[in-house]
């Protein structure tokens, strides 16, 4: 059954790579179906992969070989949130250790141009307390960091160096 509604992302032929890559990365993900062009379009031919029905975190997704007319950027982003060190590690390496991208306060971008923000849970609760001043010092913590440091977080939490 067709989900009444999905995420539809836009890729240049390697969609069935990018499903593959985040069903073996993800829990909750998986490659659902592959469908093939019925005949030639402006960016493949006949038989080539035209989109792939996946899921990344229990997300449904469809991925659409459609050419290199549009590419990803940040305004679209799966944001992964993380319970420890150990889990925002292995995503944040699988991503950018799998030709990805670093970029700033917890966000990378695959070798496909999608941009994810691995978040551990900590820096979620730390800037979003109740009180201003450990807000702030989570927040200011973060905005130092590309990966997210748990325990720099935890340590901005209470207040100590």
């Amino acid at each position: 059954m067709i989900p009444k509604n999905l995420v539809c992302l836009w890729y240049d032929g390697t969609a069935l790579e990018a499903a593959e890559f985040y069903a073996a990365t993800f829990p909750d993900s998986e490659v659902k179906s592959v469908h093939r062009a019925p005949a030639d379009y402006p960016s493949g031919k006949q038989g080539d992969v035209i989109t792939v029905e996946f899921t990344v975190l229990g997300i449904p997704c469809l991925g659409l070989n459609g050419g290199d007319t549009f590419k990803h950027s940040e305004a679209f982003s799966f944001q992964v949130a993380t319970d420890d060190q150990e889990e925002t590690d292995r995503y944040w390496n699988a991503i950018v250790g799998n030709g990805g991208q670093e970029s700033e306060c917890g966000w990378c971008k695959d070798k496909w141009g999608v941009s994810w923000q691995i978040t551990p849970r900590v820096l979620t609760e730390g800037y979003t307390d109740p009180d201003p001043a450990v807000a702030k010092r989570c927040f200011e913590a973060m905005m130092t960091m590309r990966k997210i440091d748990v325990a720099a977080i935890e340590a901005a939490r209470r207040g100590s160096p």
